[in-house]
């Protein structure tokens, strides 16, 4: 049987070590729960660095008889990483309650965005990892199934640890390619425990002359999977470099650092209430009776996730990792400017110091569908400039006041009525346009409220915002009213809730030329910063070690970045709950709100919603934003309700494995609910 087929994704990679990706069919390739489907590697080859498979091979064996080759295999190895910086395959954008596209307008909605909708279902699941299918932009994605990934992992592990093979490599060099295939086994498996809990242990590959029987593999117990995957990361850490001196050709493989910083995710995960001691799923067991889930608490999980995030931040700042400062010269910006670009630029600078991975085969490529249309500027290629990307108003409501607590508890400052109409003074002039009237909830609030979103009177910084760099006088500013510059009726598509995703904009992206389309600076995909390490030793030491100083230190690291006093200080003098971080469950809350803040708009909610199991409660409410239709700030400033979300628990915590795989794998059960 043999199947042909290719798909391209061209990058904008300035230093990265992955310019072009091509998918070529694969031979002996694992369809999970399980059966086997053969095919034969195609003749195609593809620019710079990797063919997926040997070109001018038929047969695996090919592919280790010389470095060259079995180079392009570890980059078929690569090749399964999530695209995570394309919209269309990050599942953690839109499959929860982050972001909002518009109702009437499917041409923009996907596979996640229906699962937000409530239209998953075990027939045919949605953003299908098991089976490769209905993942992204159409359903032709069988080929980035993780699964296979996994396959070729094992295929290159066992042939390039065979000493008779690829003769010219260094003992070095191997020992780091089988390291780095280590990792990406280990992260296939992690990834796949997050969306379906427990899953089969792929260690390896079934030989092709296996019985029926062998060919069927089950979930195991999510405890075994995690000490696999923990033990496999250890195996690794060490053959991997310490970190990547060739910046210009390999930016995005795997160093030690990186491999760290997944262990301490994994261990998060782990420790997480969805995990551990979850009384839901105490009874759910497979075919032979083997209990999947562990329902008691163990506190050395969250002991074990503390050592894993201090490990990684250890070695992440040994290696000069710092969250990010803007410092720019040259140019007349305020300090409130460069406070909120040292936010937006953290993940959107290329390469910048705080990203701990960056992945070189997914770059951001959905600027054009988070910005709109802004004033104050000669920008005539509205049509480019959708902004469909929304945030509903109960995500704009996370964000702290100025004074670095939660609207509902300032003490000093009421947002009892947030729609309540407002006009800006000079006071708020570098974060709403003076004069402009808008509604309350957008004035006294955090500099990464106006860093992450944009909103009618809302101030835009881009550099071309002037010739002279100026942004007192000449910022760009959101017009976004029904027939105004970004609102509603001006244009094809349209933002549904007012609220738009400035965090994912390159500053440096030019959008103000004169009859020429916007020239987006594209990033590689931040999959991890430095700022999520410490935000989880932080709660990792909170639950370890109940109302952690330390973890309040971690914490002030980022609120200082912000603009932020610490949290001893913020709460004890706005609070009207001033003792809050002085329990475990006070400080628990805190470190929680402050994560969703920090990674807001990264697929990092959806996540740790689950894991929390906070999900239930966070994806029941209404998705609502302002009233788009109206023309004036009293019509426009006015709640509109926009989608009722349901959230089905213990069933929609994780993914269906559908009905297709548990009905021809008789060893694979279900999940509950589903």
């Amino acid at each position: 049987m043999e199947n042909k087929f290719l798909k391209k994704y061209n990058k904008n990679s300035e230093n990265g070590w992955w310019n072009r990706i091509c998918s070529s069919s694969f031979k002996k390739v694992l369809a999970t729960g399980a059966f086997f489907l053969t095919v034969s590697a195609a003749n195609i080859s593809c620019s710079k660095f990797l063919d997926v498979v040997p070109d001018n091979t038929s047969e695996i064996k090919h592919a280790f008889k010389i470095r060259n080759e079995a180079e392009k295999y570890l980059f078929t190895c690569y090749s399964f990483l999530p695209k995570h910086g394309d919209g269309w395959f990050n599942a953690g954008m839109f499959a929860g309650d982050e972001m909002w596209l518009p109702q009437n307008d499917l041409a923009h909605w996907h596979n996640a965005f229906r699962i937000a909708q409530g239209q998953q279902n075990a027939n045919q699941p949605l953003f299908d990892e098991w089976s490769g299918n209905r993942k992204g932009n159409g359903d032709f994605n069988w080929h980035l199934k993780i699964f296979m990934g996994i396959r070729h992992c094992n295929i290159f592990i066992e042939n390039m640890k065979d000493m008779s093979k690829v003769p010219d490599i260094t003992l070095t060099e191997r020992e780091r390619w089988i390291g780095e295939a280590m990792f990406l086994k280990a992260f296939y498996h992690y990834y796949l425990l997050r969306m379906y809990g427990p899953v089969p242990i792929i260690d390896e590959n079934t030989p092709e002359d296996a019985s029926a029987d062998e060919l069927y593999y089950k979930r195991m117990p999510v405890d075994d999977v995690v000490n696999y995957v923990s033990d496999l990361l250890d195996q690794c850490v060490d053959k991997v470099p310490v970190t990547i001196t060739q910046e210009n050709t390999e930016l995005g493989r795997i160093d030690k650092t990186i491999v760290l910083a997944v262990k301490a995710k994994l261990w998060l995960l782990a420790a997480s209430p969805l995990f551990n001691g979850n009384p839901d799923y105490a009874g759910f067991k497979d075919k032979d009776g083997v209990a999947l889930f562990n329902s008691t608490y163990d506190k050395v999980k969250w002991e074990k996730a503390r050592d894993a995030a201090k490990a990684a931040i250890v070695a992440a700042e040994a290696n000069g990792a710092a969250l990010y400062q803007f410092s720019e010269a040259g140019l007349k910006l305020s300090d409130t400017t460069k406070r909120q670009l040292s936010i937006r630029n953290a993940l959107t600078d290329r390469w910048n110091p705080e990203v701990i991975w960056g992945l070189s085969n997914s770059y951001f490529v959905n600027e054009a569908l988070c910005m709109p249309a802004l004033a104050r500027g000669r920008n005539t290629n509205r049509a480019q400039l959708m902004g469909v990307w929304a945030a509903p108003i109960k995500i704009a409501k996370i964000f702290y006041t100025k004074n670095g607590v939660p609207i509902e508890e300032d003490k000093t400052l009421s947002f009892n009525n947030y729609t309540e109409i407002r006009t800006a003074g000079s006071s708020d002039r570098f974060n709403i346009e003076q004069g402009y009237q808008t509604a309350r909830l957008n004035f006294d609030r955090e500099n990464r409220f106006y860093a992450d979103l944009g909103f009618d009177g809302g101030i835009w910084y881009m550099k071309d915002a002037s010739a002279q760099k100026d942004d007192i006088n000449n910022q760009f500013y959101v017009q976004a009213k029904n027939t105004e510059t970004s609102g509603f009726g001006h244009f094809t598509n349209w933002n549904h809730t007012g609220y738009f995703i400035k965090k994912l904009v390159n500053w440096e992206s030019t959008t103000n030329g004169e009859n020429q389309a916007p020239a987006w600076k594209s990033y590689p995909w931040p999959e991890i910063r430095l700022a999520d390490l410490y935000l989880m030793y932080a709660e990792a030491l909170n639950e370890a070690e109940p109302a952690s100083a330390v973890a309040i230190q971690y914490l002030d690291r980022i609120r200082e970045r912000a603009g932020l006093k610490g949290v001893v200080e913020s709460w004890t003098n706005y609070s009207n709950t001033p003792g809050k971080y002085t329990s475990q469950a006070g400080l628990r809350e805190i470190i929680h709100r402050e994560r969703l803040i920090e990674l807001a708009f990264e697929g990092q909610r959806f996540w740790d919603l689950r894991r929390w199991k906070l999900a239930a409660e966070e994806l029941n409410k209404d998705i609502t934003g302002f009233n788009i239709l109206g023309k004036t700030a009293a019509t426009y400033n006015v709640e509109r309700f926009i989608f009722s979300q349901t959230f089905i628990a213990p069933r929609d915590y994780f993914w269906p494995v559908g009905n297709y795989d548990t009905r021809r794998n008789p060893k694979l059960v279900e999940n509950l609910g589903w």
